[in-house]
């Protein structure tokens, strides 16, 4: 006998997909995540949408991992091709900037899916309390940035006003990037500010010679070689120094050789500072030291390369033997600029 209290059973299964996203759309959507599927590319779009500037230079993006110049660029030609990236030369250096029709769902990634994740992963509430102390430090240390660069370009009346903002922006994102203790950044903001303000006022053409030591870390032989100068030279000629990728500090060994040469208030106040295209304008000699090619040519300028020891890694007796031979070629140097 049939059974005629049951429902009718379906023949084929029929849902509704009147709200699926659509065909192209999920193919876009696919390959800009994709794309962005890889660590460094994600430290990367990371680090260009939180930069100060609005932008980042590839030379800033290389240090975020140990790999090749070509490496880095592959990552990001992927992520431009996606739409994702804008970039525009300058002279050597390449800059990188978000599209401004993919900032918002940059920013949903970054500030929404990413958080959530990393907290869904670790479950720990005591860590979202840590990342929102963060970023309460964070909005106040871009607070007293930018209260510093309006006060710099009130008092520096003969510069563009947004040329001071940025330019105390800028410094302030160079120096985080190394920043071990962040309680003295507002001050060696200000210091490393005004320097490069200086030096994108200078004309080489007149005025003191002025001389650009460059290693890796700006923690060893590129402080000391610039603290002889300007000890030997009595402001006959001018000394400073910038690295490549800048260490955190100035290694305890140099400090101490520092405290010699320039006095413990000099000394102490000494800090590594990134490498930026103002200071190799602003020179009339670069004297690299250990760091490759890393400078920008700049016509007019004079480049030399010293093939100098390393203090932070010798032996005591190979650190004054490195210092006689800093010395002996800081002689040379200044018998062709004075």
């Amino acid at each position: 006998m049939t059974d005629t209290t049951s429902p009718p059973v379906a023949d084929t299964c029929a849902p509704s997909v009147t709200h699926a996203i659509g065909t192209d759309a999920a193919v876009t959507v696919a390959g800009a995540l994709k794309a962005i599927a890889d660590p460094l590319r994600l430290r990367m779009l990371s680090a260009i949408a939180a930069d100060p500037r609005g932008e980042s230079c590839v030379c800033d993006l290389a240090e975020l991992a140990d790999v090749s110049q070509p490496t880095v660029s592959h990552h990001l030609k992927v992520l431009k091709d996606t739409g994702m990236l804008l970039s525009e030369r300058r002279g050597t250096w390449v800059w990188y900037r978000i599209a401004a029709r993919r900032q918002q769902a940059v920013a949903a990634l970054l500030d929404a899916f990413a958080p959530a994740a990393i907290t869904d992963d670790l479950g720990d509430p005591e860590d979202s309390e840590d990342a929102l102390l963060r970023a309460e430090t964070l909005r106040d240390m871009d607070r007293r940035v930018t209260r510093l660069g309006e006060e710099l370009a009130d008092e520096l009346t003969g510069l563009s006003r947004d040329l001071v903002i940025a330019i105390v922006r800028e410094s302030y994102a160079g120096l985080v990037r190394s920043a071990k203790i962040t309680r003295h950044l507002i001050p060696l903001t200000e210091r490393f500010a005004r320097q490069r303000l200086t030096d994108v006022a200078r004309d080489r053409s007149s005025g003191v010679p002025q001389v650009l030591f460059v290693c890796v870390q700006n923690a060893g032989r590129s402080q000391l070689a610039a603290a002889i100068v300007n000890q030997l030279a009595q402001g006959r000629v001018i000394a400073r120094s910038a690295g490549s990728a800048p260490a955190t500090d100035v290694h305890p060994r140099v400090r101490s050789l520092l405290t010699q040469i320039e006095g413990e208030h000099d000394a102490v106040a000494a800090f590594p500072k990134p490498l930026t295209d103002d200071a190799v304008r602003a020179a009339d000699v670069v004297v690299t030291m250990g760091c490759g090619d890393v400078c920008p040519i700049i016509p007019g300028v004079r480049y030399e390369d010293w093939a100098v020891g390393d203090p932070a890694l010798a032996s005591p007796e190979g650190i004054d033997a490195i210092r006689d031979d800093i010395e002996r070629r800081v002689h040379t140097l200044l018998t062709t600029l004075t």
